[in-house]
Parts: C-alpha cells; structure tokens; sequence
C-alpha cells in the first residue's frame, strides 16, 4: 500500500467496532472491537493523518494513526457522553464538551481539555447543556464554549482550564459573547482568526482580541431555511451548510427543502443550490466536490456539487435502498437506519454507507462510477460514521471534530 494512498475510518458505534479500509477496494487494514465512538462527536483530523475520537463506553479520548502499524496511538480518559471535540491549529490540545448522550433533559456540565504532548488532562464544570467548541489559536489557545438558552460563545483559556485542581471545579469564562438562543454549528478557520456559529439568524462571526472575542458582521443565509450544520473547506477556505426549510414537524420530513450553502470566507460571496426534498444533513469535501446525501421515500441518492462554488448538482446517483430506511408517517431520527458521507480534501474519492446492511459505497466523484462496495461484518447500525485520509490531505485545518 503506497504510504500517499487514501484510508477510510468506519465506526459502527453501536455494535463498537472501527474498521480502517483501503481506498478504493475497501481491504481492512485494522480492527477495533469494544470501542463505541460518540457518533455526535464524530473524527477530528489531526496532523499527519492521524485522527482523534472519543469512546463514549469507556470515557477515553482516542489518537488513531490508521496509516501505522499500530492503530492506537494514546488514548486519555475524559468525560463522556461526548457532545463536541475540537483542537487547537496545532493539533496538541484538545477540548470535548458532553451532552445529553441517551437522557431527554441537559444534565452534564462537565468538560474536558487535553494536552496531547504531556498527556496531561484535566476536568471542569462549565454549564450543562449541548455546548459547541472551537479552540481560537494566535497565542495560548483559547477555548470557545458555544451554549443555547440562553445563547453565548463563552471564552476560557486552555491554561487556566488544563492547571485546575482535581475535583472538577466550576469554571467561569473570561469572557461572554451574546448570541441567540437556537445556536447549532460551529466552525473556525485557522487562517483568518475567526469562530463561526451557526443560529436562525445567519451565520454569526466573531475574531480573537487578545483573551476575549470580538463580534463582527452576521453572514445572513440568503434563504428562508436555516443550517444547523457548519464546515470549513480548508482548501478553498469557505464554509459549507445545508439548509433546512418548510415544517418543522418531524412526520413531514420528506416534504423539507434542502439547499447546499456556500460562503467564500475571501470574497464574502454566497452562493446556493438546491439538493431536493427529504433528509440531508452532514456533507463532506472532496479535492473538487462537496459530497451530499440525500434521503426519500422515492429513493436515495449521493448529490455531488462542484466545490468551487456551487450552483446546481454536477451528478445525483442513485443509492441502493436500505432496509429499515425513515418512512412516511414516521420521524427520520427514531429507530431507522441513515447514512454517513466522508470524503478527503486530498483525493477524489466519496464514501457513503448503507445502514443496516454493513456496506460502504465507495465512489470516484470525478467520474460518478461506483468502483467498490465492501460489506463489513458489523450492520453499520444508524449509517455508522466515517473519515477519509490521505497523509497530507491538509484536513486538519478544520480542528474541530465532524
């Protein structure tokens, strides 16, 4: 296997197993049993096509170097369910926030940092809730909690957080940012400085000034719809989202608009396309393409668009139809079976699952020809989750977990 060549992370977080497969035949390389990956919480790209997760059954951080021999690089215990994980621009320090896991009302305030070079960690109160995180460099890092109801980016140093005693203190931040109560998405883009948060307002931007941050102009949406999705394309240095319209209530979900959104972050210029109804979400970018999945009753299909600046699907392909997919009459979220998209902005390969069946579609978005679709031995329960890496992809430019 050439050491350039591009790898794909498949976790099915239920079952607690993670393949690493060669692309694009699809060979297994590694496995891990046992290991029940925050799906939420997703990979963060590291440097040198590492990766960091978190076992949300353990309570461990994981460093993965899938392109060594061994794929367990460190791992460090942190407090679980796991919400969000971000890391600083050099990839040493690290904050995972938790959530609500399987509990229906906010109920953990903890946080965790990470010092990858010492190994050291340390844990924190904060505010319970569902917080976002983002990690501000241009100095000692900062780290950015982003909190719903009430709304704010509230900023702590990684060093006041990582020298805490034992005990989990609380932690109150430095600083606070007003921002509005229904805050979903988050971004920041090492180049320029600036964190992103995504509300129903449009996508709200704010830059580091010294220890606290500074709030600048609303990038509005554009659209009727919102996203409650955001992603930096490190190659092109723009965000990405998808926006939601139509009702909110969940039985309609194949009536929702869908629209890929796209803000060059240099020339402040947005554009939109149309994905077509159902569900989509989460997207992944390719060396060319944006990579979208979209879920319907009259069939699936991965939406591919040019990444450059999207105005209309350069190819829509059919998906094979799972068993167990979200029907109508019923919600999207519940006790179906969905889908997970990766893609690297070092290769021209796209990934996306079948869930429920254990099989990764594996496609050239060049030529929009399915070149393998290995089945593995785990259903991929939910659509699993995925990353794709080559060892200079530049992915880490994006450092926060997707």
């Amino acid at each position: 296997m050439s050491s350039t060549a591009p790898l794909l992370l498949v976790s099915d977080h239920v079952d607690g197993s993670l393949y690493v497969l060669t692309v694009p035949d699809g060979t297994v390389t590694h496995r891990l049993t046992g290991r029940h990956l925050s799906e939420h919480a997703g990979f963060l790209a590291l440097p040198g096509g590492r990766a960091a997760c978190v076992d949300d059954r353990r309570g461990e951080l994981l460093v993965l170097d899938p392109f060594g021999d061994e794929l367990v690089e460190l791992t460090v215990p942190v407090a679980v369910p796991a919400e969000h994980l971000a890391c600083d621009p050099s990839g040493r320090r690290l904050a995972v926030t938790t959530g609500l896991g399987k509990n229906t009302e906010p109920w953990s305030d903890l946080l965790t940092v990470v010092d990858l070079a010492t190994e050291e960690a340390s844990r924190v109160r904060t505010r319970a809730g569902e917080p976002g995180v983002t990690m501000p460099g241009g100095g000692d890092p900062l780290v950015v909690l982003r909190h719903r109801e009430p709304g704010a980016l509230a900023v702590h140093r990684f060093a006041d957080l990582l020298a805490a005693p034992p005990g989990c203190p609380p932690a109150a931040p430095g600083s606070l940012l007003p921002l509005p109560d229904d805050g979903h998405g988050d971004a920041y883009a090492p180049g320029s400085g600036h964190v992103f948060a995504a509300t129903g307002e449009g996508v709200h931007r704010a830059r580091r000034a010294g220890d606290a941050l500074t709030a600048e102009a609303v990038i509005p949406w554009e659209s009727p719809a919102r996203g409650w999705y955001l992603r930096l394309d490190t190659r092109r240095q723009s965000l990405w989202s998808t926006l939601r319209g139509g009702a909110p209530d969940p039985l309609r979900w194949p009536e929702w608009t869908n629209q890929a959104w796209w803000h060059d972050l240099g020339t402040g210029r947005t554009r939109l396309a149309d994905l077509g109804p159902g569900l989509v979400f989460r997207l992944a970018l390719a060396r060319r393409h944006a990579a979208f999945t979209r879920i319907h009753p009259d069939g699936d299909e991965l939406v591919l668009l040019d990444a450059d600046g999207p105005d209309s699907a350069v190819r829509r392909l059919p998906l094979a139809a799972m068993d167990g997919a979200p029907r109508r009459g019923g919600t999207p979220w519940e006790g179906v079976q969905r889908r997970a998209v990766a893609a690297s902005p070092g290769s021209d390969w796209v990934a996306v699952t079948r869930g429920g069946h254990g099989e990764v579609h594996i496609v050239d978005a060049e030529t929009g020809r399915e070149a393998a679709r290995p089945r593995l031995d785990t259903p991929l329960h939910h659509g699993g989750h995925m990353m794709l890496r080559t060892p200079d992809d530049g992915a880490e430019g994006d450092p926060v977990g997707r």
